[in-house]
């Protein structure tokens, strides 16, 4: 038994690799600008499950590159969710808070309207209803604020600006869960195994870190647990704009995930001291 993953240098895909039975591919072998190209790739490897780890992440960029990020983040995974009904495997497909609006302040549940705010949550909100449409066994997993020792994220960024500031500015108003890679790695693997023998599992996920937190908190832990000593003031959204409009409220409901799967909230405090203890980054 093998469960393939696209994708092979992201946070999620490369803690993916870690697992025996897992096979990871490149662009080399699975350019998601040519889906096509994907397709081939599964009925090639035959696996018993397949878990899309790959997207167009440039949330910025996308706002001028929408065709592209579409390309990659809806036509792709519908390819592929096609490609596994056909040959009867199930299919794990990683997406976003950025499908919803932000608004309220109430967790998001999985069957709650949609209503992104830009390019790149349009982008994965297409992959989702496609793989949807494709007729076999899935799962969406919605997630959040991804960290890992790997690539860039808010962590590494975080730590670069500690050592160069003393101080820094941090928007207080988004609220959400920080979520490690690894984490999400071992839910998704779970969930692909699962449904190997349990296709009626089938359906929309959210999975988070817990607690919810702002953005300038997040930053605050990072700092008080490796030892940078940089103060952070908090700052309203409006005071930091971006070409992308991000959303305010990505607190996810993550009960279905917990019922169905037995997969528990992860604690992004543990997970943070995890990912920093990699980077050397502990005090």
């Amino acid at each position: 038994m093998s469960i393939l993953v696209i994708g092979k240098t992201g946070q999620v895909a490369r803690e993916l690799a870690q697992f025996p039975d897992v096979i990871c591919i490149g662009r080399d072998e699975a350019d998601l600008t040519a889906p096509e190209q994907v397709s081939h790739a599964i009925h090639a490897y035959t696996p018993s499950a397949v878990i899309n780890a790959a997207a167009y992440t440039a949330v910025d960029k996308a706002e001028d590159e929408e065709a592209l990020a579409t390309l990659i983040n809806g036509d792709a995974p519908g390819v592929m969710a096609r490609d596994c009904a056909v040959l009867g495997i199930p299919f794990v497909h990683i997406s976003t808070d950025y499908v919803f609006d932000g608004g309220g302040t109430q967790p998001w549940q999985p069957d709650d309207a949609t209503g992104p705010l830009g390019a790149y949550g349009r982008s994965k909100l297409t992959g989702e209803n496609k793989v949807r449409a494709a007729g076999g066994a899935y799962a969406i997993l919605r997630t959040s604020w991804v960290v890992s020792a790997h690539g860039n994220n808010f962590v590494k960024t975080m730590l670069r600006l500690g050592v160069e500031r003393d101080a820094l500015n941090i928007v207080v108003d988004q609220i959400g869960g920080p979520t490690a890679a690894k984490d999400i790695a071992l839910a998704c693997h779970s969930m692909a195994r699962q449904l190997i023998d349990a296709p009626k599992k089938t359906g929309t996920y959210h999975f988070a870190g817990a607690p919810d937190c702002s953005w300038a908190d997040f930053a605050r832990a990072i700092f008080a647990t490796s030892g940078l000593k940089c103060d952070v003031t908090d700052i309203p959204t409006s005071a930091y704009p971006t070409p992308a409009e991000r959303p305010l409220n990505s607190r996810m409901d993550c009960t279905l995930s917990e019922t169905v799967f037995g997969i528990n909230r992860p604690d992004w405090q543990a997970s943070l001291t995890d990912i920093l203890t990699d980077l050397g980054a502990v005090k």
